[in-house]
């Protein structure tokens, strides 16, 4: 049976995948950074080291890593903060999510591997959508962030890869992914909601579309199955829950998983939008009341795929994680 390579495997998204797929009974390398016990002992490791510096001439490390592979699903990143510290931030995603991802996926195509699925972002879209209108997977990609352009540019320089060597590539952008382990933002608002204490966000009536990790990590091990997703080469897929929520929304259901009230006070956004710009925190206030809808309906009916799970059941899953 050909292998499976999962590069990222440590990591939040790529560790759920890997778990899918050997659930599944795929065989997988795991290509990381460095050897580490965290990992399955049917899992094989292989050493890529630091993505950054990564380099076509690698000829030990091809051989390697690519030996008897079929697929790669490509997860590793690095990944949007907030405050990002890099003299270059732009250079400093460029080359780990681009330049990286095109030696790796070059070294696939001249290693024999089939298909090559990408984990990119739906930031390639941009920052926000209209009211009622959703990001589709035509649209002209207007990336607004060096972390949203430099996965724009990994696609283009994959597809055009695609045509030149004959490898599948899979593209997928996932807007924001929960599920047990997630950190960050939205870790935080879990805390908050958690503390029981009232917060001003009763009255905002934006739409957001978001995917649980179960959602995604089955799509992901969809696209890394041949067989069953031949509709799948050379494509670009947005893929959701199609659950769009507001942020009130949003902040109930997680006070629901976590059985507890939430204690939201309805204090007018323009009021909150306006001290969120005088002090520094317009970022913060776009996501919290903006919107960003994707259309998902491609991955529905080019592949005929559908949520396994609902919002709330990944709720639930992650407040009982956190409980344990």
């Amino acid at each position: 049976m050909k292998k499976i390579l999962v590069t990222g495997a440590t990591g939040f998204v790529g560790g759920a995948v890997m778990d899918e797929l050997l659930r599944l009974g795929m065989p997988i390398i795991a290509g990381v950074r460095k050897q580490t016990a965290n990992l399955a002992d049917a899992v094989q490791q292989v050493v890529i080291g630091d993505l950054s510096v990564l380099e076509e001439t690698s000829f030990a490390l091809k051989r390697s890593l690519f030996k008897g592979v079929d697929i790669v699903v490509h997860t590793a990143a690095r990944v949007h903060v907030m405050n990002d510290d890099a003299i270059d931030p732009l250079e400093a995603f460029r080359k780990v999510n681009r330049d990286a991802t095109l030696v790796l996926a070059r070294m696939a195509a001249e290693s024999g591997v089939k298909r090559f699925v990408f984990l990119s972002s739906i930031k390639v879209n941009g920052e926000m959508t209209r009211p009622g209108h959703s990001f589709s997977h035509d649209d002209a990609s207007v990336p607004t962030d060096p972390y949203g352009l430099s996965k724009y540019e990994a696609e283009q320089g994959l597809l055009a890869l695609a045509l030149e060597t004959g490898m599948e590539v899979v593209i997928i952008r996932p807007p924001l992914v929960y599920g047990p382990g997630v950190k960050a933002n939205f870790a935080s608002m879990m805390k908050w909601m958690g503390k029981r204490i009232p917060l001003p966000f009763g009255a905002i009536h934006n739409q957001r579309s978001l995917v649980a990790l179960d959602n995604l990590v089955d799509f992901i091990a969809l696209c890394a199955d041949r067989e069953i997703s031949p509709q799948a080469a050379n494509q670009v897929f947005l893929i959701s829950d199609n659950e769009d929520v507001s942020t009130t929304q949003l902040l109930r259901k997680v006070a629901k998983a976590q059985n507890n009230q939430a204690w939201l006070i309805p204090v007018p956004v323009g009021l909150m939008a306006f001290v969120a710009k005088l002090i520094g925190k317009e970022d913060v206030a776009n996501r919290l009341f903006g919107s960003l809808q994707v259309d998902s309906s491609k991955a529905r009916d080019l592949l005929g795929w559908k949520p396994v799970v609902r919002m709330d059941e990944q709720l639930e899953k992650i407040a009982k994680e956190d409980n344990s």
